[in-house]
């Protein structure tokens, strides 16, 4: 038996969009290109996007964009994938932690403030396992103080607020494609923008620092090759189509998760959608109350040994060790983090699970914390 962590839905359609790409003479910089970016912007509701070839490139053009540099400050979450404080690390400016909100695992909006300083250049909330974080209340902070906001939607293609999806409550937002995503393009990534400005710039430096209409060798400015295939953007354009059918396919599975752990009392289920937000299921994280993390992570090594994939979903960024060394990060910072990271727990998750293999999953996981407990 092998249930793997995550697996993606790939179907006849994106195999065909693949394999007629490879039939043309246009592997990059060709027509699946615009044809992507216009679809995905359509979705989301933004007049510009721009692919890239991943998420972590289309933050760090973000800040080069908006000219966050040396010296400047920008307010994030310690709890995500590093790649969301990496990117302000790549322009020599400095990630500041603001604790999470244990209901939701987002940047905890109520302490924002006082972490602003006159170095404060933007704010980068990340919308966690898909779960929207609270945007009407940080881009009220941002708008009293005149800073940016950077969306890290990298999990939560097609997650609403309201009716609004997520990617549109800021100066600029970004989406990740890797294989475990909601809908994936192999490797790659999307930055959306209704600001003709930063569309432009993340344009010209995602290839080199051209810009349109150049010869292949001009280049009016500082670039870089973040350039995606046509390839990528085949098998992208086929995963929009079907995006609306794939997040409903995870949602039941949620669902089907939901109803398969209500028998284990140890097992505290995530946040699901509100009357006013829908989330869009990323992943499927647990936390396992009453035991050590030690023994998380006993029932992680268990559940593996047993063919069931599973992580620990996300280590605290400032307590990787770079961070510590580099900033002089202690455990205590940021309690609520620490506390929720060495508790959870990413069961397998993906579109076509199911419900047996959920059966084999929540029993075998039961069992082990029977024996711990």
């Amino acid at each position: 038996m092998s249930i793997p962590l995550s697996n993606p839905d790939i179907t006849q359609a994106e195999i065909d969009a693949v394999v007629g790409v490879l039939r043309t003479p246009n592997l990059s910089l060709g027509p699946k290109l615009p044809e992507f970016e216009e679809k995905f912007a359509r979705y989301i509701g933004t007049k510009y996007a721009v692919a890239v070839n991943s998420g972590t490139s289309a933050l760090h053009l973000c800040m080069r964009a908006l000219d966050i540099k040396d010296g400047d400050e920008v307010i994030t979450s310690p709890f995500s994938f590093i790649a969301s404080s990496n990117c302000i690390l790549f322009e020599r400016a400095r990630p500041v932690f603001v604790d999470i909100r244990e209901d939701t695992l987002n940047i905890d909006e109520s302490k924002i403030k006082e972490k602003i300083t006159g170095r404060t250049k933007a704010i980068l909330p990340v919308h966690v396992f898909g779960y929207p974080a609270d945007m009407e209340k940080i881009t009220s902070i941002a708008g009293d103080r005149d800073l940016a906001v950077i969306e890290d939607a990298c999990e939560a293609v097609g997650a609403q607020i309201g009716v609004s999806k997520v990617g549109t409550f800021s100066d600029c937002a970004v989406f990740a494609f890797y294989p475990n995503k909601q809908m994936t393009t192999g490797e790659g990534g999307m930055i959306v923008t209704n600001d003709e400005k930063i569309y432009s710039l993340c344009r010209s430096m995602r290839n080199q620092g051209r810009d349109d209409g150049m010869q292949w060798l001009g280049h009016n400015r500082l670039g870089y090759n973040y350039r995606i295939s046509d390839i990528n953007c085949a098998l992208g354009i086929a995963q929009v189509k079907r995006l609306e059918s794939i997040l409903a396919k995870r949602s039941n599975v949620a669902d089907l998760y939901k109803k398969a752990l209500a028998a284990l009392p140890q097992v505290k289920l995530p946040p699901a959608s509100r009357k006013d937000m829908t989330r869009s299921w990323f992943v499927y994280v647990v936390q396992l109350e009453g035991i050590s993390a030690a023994e998380r992570d006993k029932v992680i090594e268990r559940l593996k040994e047993a063919g069931i994939g599973a992580s620990a979903y996300f280590p605290a960024i400032h307590l990787q060790p770079f961070y510590t060394e580099q900033f002089g990060f202690k455990t205590g910072d940021f309690p609520v983090c620490e506390k929720i990271s060495e508790k959870t727990v990413a069961l397998p998750f993906y579109n076509n699970l199911t419900e047996a293999d959920i059966d084999t999953v929540v029993g075998k996981l039961g069992s082990i914390l029977e024996e711990i407990k």
